[in-house]
């Protein structure tokens, strides 16, 4: 399973991004897909979900600046990013996910840094 994370980059703050994360070596329409970050000296920490339903979850801290979504034609998640702060400033990592019997399968792609200026 490989996971290639893109689309980082320097924006100023109020600035936009999108983030990309494109998935191989899995049915991608049945994984959900994840978004976390991780800032220095911080644990990483979710930052929003997209099951293979289509139904969304948001940290507090980016509801309503963030937006999830995902095509499953291109086995591609991502993560519009609108109104960033300083504050959002961390390596973005994806992650694809899959309930199975006795728990779950669970994998990473590499980070994207997010550097927002003020």
């Amino acid at each position: 399973v490989q996971l290639q994370a893109y689309g980082g980059g320097l924006v100023q703050a109020g600035g936009s991004l999108r983030l990309s994360c494109r998935v191989s070596g899995i049915i991608f329409r049945t994984n959900g897909m994840g978004w976390y970050r991780q800032a220095p000296g911080k644990q990483r920490e979710l930052v929003a979900t997209i099951n293979s339903g289509g139904s969304t979850n948001y940290a507090d801290s980016v509801k309503g600046r963030f937006t999830i979504s995902r095509d499953n034609a291109k086995s591609t998640a991502y993560l519009q990013m609108n109104g960033l702060k300083p504050e959002d400033t961390a390596v973005y990592y994806c992650n694809t996910f899959r309930a199975l019997v006795g728990g779950t399968a669970s994998y990473w792609g590499q980070g994207t840094q997010v550097t927002v200026s003020s």
